[in-house]
C-alpha cells in the first residue's frame, strides 16, 4: 500500500492539466456554514411553531374539559323535554363555534412557523446566488 496513489494528488495533476481554476476551499466552507445556520433557523421556526400549535392544543383541551364539566353541573335531567333540547342545542352549537375557532387558530399558527421557514431557506437560496454571481464575475 505504500505505492497507492494519492486521489488528491491525482484531481490536482488532472485539474492543472485541465485548467481548472483552483478552489478557494475557505469560501467554499463559508458559503456551506452559512447554509447550514439557515437550516438551523428555518428548523428552529418549525419547531417553535409545534410548539405554538401544542400549547394552543393543550388549552383547547384545558377549555372542552371545562365547558364539559360546567355542563354537567348544569345537567338537570326532570324537566321539560324542550328545555333539555334547547341546552343541548346551545351546547352543540358552543362546542361547533370553539371547534371552529380553534382550527383556524391553529392552521394560522402551522402557516405562520412554515412560511417563517420557508423565507429563511428562500432567502439563504437569494443570498447564495449572489455570492456565486459574484464570484463568477470576478473572475
Amino acid at each position: 500500500m505504500a505505492n497507492a496513489p494519492n486521489f488528491m494528488d491525482m484531481f490536482k495533476n488532472l485539474g492543472e492539466q485541465l485548467k481548472v481554476p483552483s478552489l478557494d476551499m475557505s469560501k467554499i466552507m463559508e458559503h456551506h456554514q452559512k447554509n447550514l445556520e439557515a437550516m438551523t433557523r428555518s428548523w428552529q421556526a418549525v419547531a417553535g411553531g409545534a410548539t405554538e400549535v401544542a400549547k394552543k392544543q393543550r388549552e383547547i383541551f384545558d377549555e372542552a374539559v371545562k365547558d364539559v364539566t360546567a355542563m354537567v353541573q348544569q345537567y338537570k335531567p326532570p324537566g321539560n323535554p324542550q328545555e333539555i333540547m334547547a341546552k343541548q342545542a346551545e351546547f352543540a352549537k358552543k362546542a361547533m363555534e370553539a371547534a371552529i375557532t380553534n382550527t383556524r387558530d391553529i392552521a394560522e399558527l402551522v402557516q405562520k412557523s412554515s412560511t417563517e421557514a420557508f423565507k429563511i431557506v428562500q432567502d439563504r437560496m437569494k443570498e447564495s446566488y449572489e455570492e456565486i454571481r459574484t464570484t463568477v464575475e470576478k473572475k
